[in-house]
């Protein structure tokens, strides 16, 4: 599926130079949006994800009721570079002031992103995300698990309403009990095809999560309106002798599957729009901000943070079920699956030994009103190893400003990208109309 852009002219006015950068348009954007024919000002849309307009002229002040008539994403591309021209600005300006809202891409990359925005935006009418549980927060660490939102059916209806996401519910019981009946040659034929990196996970502990690799594989098959999956893999961990961290590694690297760690739907839809627009390596981790002291410690079972360069409380330790979290191989610098850390997990179970570049990084999350993202540019510095805790191998993050930052946070969970994101999400976050809170 391609983003559907129809451009607009004004009427008498088309010429010569629109034509021709609706050709360049077509050109720059062949693999991302379908270019549809012409329609002038004021006249009536096809089936479109957004408009275009490749030329602004002084006839855009007079037709302020045609502009708020539009009822699309309002695009301004009239660069042969497939960004704004300069030029645009005062007309930008005037449409903003009298409630007109556009978008006007000032590089290349943000014009595709913003193309692959508006296909998502469309894709989420029909897409599905596949949820496994049976009785979430009344499992182990019941106390913490019953604060959650993204368990309660008003934030499943808010998805549907704002996003058009439709979460389908399965049961983990019923799929922890269909894995353990595949054949242990079945698992060991698909750890063949399929090796990843190892260090102490042989063995049963890798047939185990092999299994449930094709259980879940198998109920993908049978709707192609899936596009992400998650379970209570922690809460509700009696149900199964493992996790499903490489099963998530290797649906991602199969079919660009996202996923969702502990069922966090509002992470997945997070993670889904992130990943599918900006095209930047992505993942879900904890936070544990310096400013949190003891609270965070005792959590990770840690005696204190790593020591800094500068001032700690503009640090937050993140890691995600003994080390960073999970992360697709194709994302990492280094990659090991090993056995678990968390005693709330199976014996049998396996986690995710990896590692992001360090440098600029990027952490998000969408609030739960569903009409903001959280934004926070940071670096990441380095990790942080505490031999016999819960936080084997974490990474480090220096944010701007600490105590801004606990203050905007709506979530222990956050999503990290590599480099600094913050400008492009500025623009794909307007596409979904949703507003932009940076850190």
């Amino acid at each position: 599926m391609q983003a559907k852009i129809v451009p607009i002219y004004f009427d008498p006015g088309r010429d010569g130079g629109f034509d021709e950068q609706v050709a360049a348009l077509k050109a720059l954007l062949t693999d991302k949006a379908e270019i549809l024919p012409p329609v002038a000002l004021g006249a009536a849309l096809p089936d479109a994800d957004a408009v275009v307009f490749p030329q602004l002229l002084g006839e855009a002040y007079r037709r302020l009721a045609d502009f708020k008539a539009i009822g699309l994403p309002i695009l301004v591309v009239t660069s042969q570079f497939g960004t704004l021209s300069m030029w645009d600005w005062e007309l930008i300006g005037f449409l903003k002031a009298h409630g007109v809202a556009t978008i006007a891409p000032y590089t290349l990359a943000q014009t595709r992103k913003i193309c692959n925005a508006l296909r998502v935006r469309r894709e989420l009418r029909s897409t599905k995300f596949l949820v496994y549980q049976d009785n979430p927060g009344a499992g182990a660490q019941a106390g913490i698990f019953k604060r959650f939102y993204w368990w309660e059916d008003a934030c499943t209806q808010r998805l549907k309403d704002r996003f058009g996401v439709t979460i389908v519910k399965r049961s983990f019981r019923e799929l922890a009990e269909r894995a353990k009946a595949i054949p242990d040659a079945e698992a060991d034929a698909a750890g063949q095809r399929r090796p990843v990196p190892m260090a102490d996970s042989a063995g049963q502990p890798l047939r185990s999560a092999l299994k449930l690799y094709l259980a879940v594989k198998r109920d993908l098959a049978e709707d192609g309106c899936v596009r992400a999956a998650g379970m209570n893999c922690l809460n509700e961990s009696h149900f199964c002798d493992t996790t499903p961290c490489l099963a998530w590694n290797l649906l991602y690297e199969e079919q660009k599957l996202t996923w969702g760690c502990e069922a966090d739907t509002v992470s997945m839809l997070t993670q889904y729009l992130l990943q599918h627009t900006l095209e930047s390596p992505i993942m879900m981790t904890n936070l544990y901000p310096f400013l949190l002291g003891d609270a965070a410690l005792k959590h990770e079972r840690i005696k204190a943070f790593p020591a800094v360069p500068d001032d700690p409380a503009n640090y937050v330790l993140v890691a995600h079920c003994g080390y960073l979290g999970v992360l697709p191989q194709s994302f990492a610098t280094t990659w090991t699956l090993r056995r678990k850390v968390l005693g709330i997990v199976d014996p049998n179970a396996t986690a995710i030994d990896a590692r992001l570049p360090l440098g600029d990084i990027t952490l998000a999350k969408l609030q739960p009103s569903f009409s903001d993202l959280t934004v926070v540019p940071g670096t990441l510095t380095g990790y942080a190893q505490y031999p016999g805790s819960d936080c084997l191998n974490g990474g480090v993050i220096r944010v701007r400003d600490g105590h801004r930052f606990m203050d905007a946070l709506c979530s222990h969970h956050a999503l990290l990208m590599t480099g600094n994101q913050l400008a492009d999400v500025r623009q794909i976050a307007k596409v979904f109309d949703l507003g932009v809170t940076e850190v």
